[in-house]
């Protein structure tokens, strides 16, 4: 008899998981690339601040987000971003995943706050995995066009949209001083 250990009779097979999608900065290009052959209501923003692409454990690239300033241009105070596209072909909880690290990504470049428009059709699911939150609901707009200012019209449908937003606890704090604050005093008008 040797002291060696006698080989196994069998070897259990490991139940590896499936590598997880990676998230990694991508160029503008790349990004309106990939919402061109993979979303058709809206086309590609005018420009963005910065790109997040997910990929799969080949490398192929199976969502996108696209982060830039505001559209509005009251929430387009230096310290708001907004995510301006968030496309994905379909794989489990990957808007989640583009959305929370898009999150960190802007908080690391100093925003405290992000917001992003949904459609209230859609389910939303994803958008409260990642923290996000409800401001208001907005009615349906008749278009882009007013009487003080022509706009070409834009393909994004007629229903209701949710606001979201998720923020830093400087941008809350920031926000309930500023409501304490008398209105008159806001608007630079003081009590006389």
């Amino acid at each position: 008899m040797t002291d060696q250990p006698e080989p196994a009779a069998h070897y259990r097979r490991s139940r590896r998981r499936p590598a997880r999608p990676r998230v990694r900065p991508i160029s503008y290009r790349q990004a309106c690339a990939y919402i061109s052959a993979h979303h058709q209501q809206l086309e590609r923003p005018q420009g963005h601040t910065f790109s997040l692409g997910l990929t799969n454990h080949a490398g192929n690239l199976i969502g996108v987000a696209m982060v830039g300033r505001p559209d509005a241009r009251h929430h387009d105070d230096g310290l708001t971003a907004e995510v301006t596209r968030l496309v994905t072909d379909g794989p489990r909880n990957a808007y989640s995943v583009l959305l929370a690290a898009a999150w960190r990504v802007a908080r690391r470049m100093g925003y405290q706050r992000m917001i992003t428009y949904t459609r209230t059709d859609r389910p939303a699911a994803d958008l409260r995995a990642a923290g996000w939150k409800v401001v208001v609901e907005a009615p349906s707009a008749p278009g882009w066009n007013r009487l003080g200012r022509r706009r070409a019209a834009r393909s994004t449908g007629d229903g209701t949209r949710s606001h979201w937003q998720v923020t830093t606890e400087d941008w809350r704090t920031r926000t309930e001083a500023a409501d304490r604050v008398p209105r008159r005093a806001r608007e630079g008008r003081g009590l006389r």
